[in-house]
């Protein structure tokens, strides 16, 4: 194999690639912070990415209500850092109405990616981080999430927004 396609190439890939059909809920059960991240969480759990459900919930969880991670595009980004997580991945979810979002319900949700994160991988969390931050700039993709039909629809959706990765 050539040494310049080994190592250290970034190679772009979608937000896809951080998911997958079994992480995404189109209709949260859930109407509060608390109820959502727990929902979410438990479909980390479900699909083999949060081995133990109660640390990661109550880390997501605190960490939102210490810091509110709600956008004005009515868009929340909740994770949790753990050295149980091997891989980096989010559940995603989605409201049919906003919902007040966390410690003081100013905010305002009703699309939520909850981030399951692996202690030591800071780069590919920035990264993945920094292209759902760019998702405010893009109304027409943020109404796609919104009017999707189902997982599948909303995965072709996801599919369609590039990410640089490390």
């Amino acid at each position: 194999m050539p040494f310049d396609t080994q190592v250290n190439t970034v190679a772009p890939g979608t937000l896809a690639d951080f998911t997958s059909f079994g992480l995404i809920v189109p209709e949260l059960r859930q109407r509060d912070t608390a109820g959502i991240i727990s929902e979410l969480s438990q479909v980390l759990q479900r699909e083999g990415f949060v081995p133990d459900v109660l640390p990661f919930y109550h880390a997501a969880l605190n960490g939102e209500l210490l810091s509110n991670s709600a956008s004005p595009f009515c868009i929340a980004f909740p994770h949790a850092r753990s050295s149980a997580i091997k891989r980096l991945q989010f559940a995603f979810g989605r409201t049919p109405q906003p919902v007040a979002w966390g410690a003081n319900g100013l905010c305002r949700v009703q699309l939520v990616f909850l981030l399951a994160v692996p202690a030591t991988d800071a780069a590919q969390y920035l990264h993945l981080l920094a292209s759902l931050a760019r998702l405010e700039r893009q109304p027409s993709i943020v109404e796609a999430l919104r009017a999707a039909s189902g997982s599948d629809a909303i995965l072709e959706v996801l599919d369609r927004i590039g990410i640089r990765r490390v």
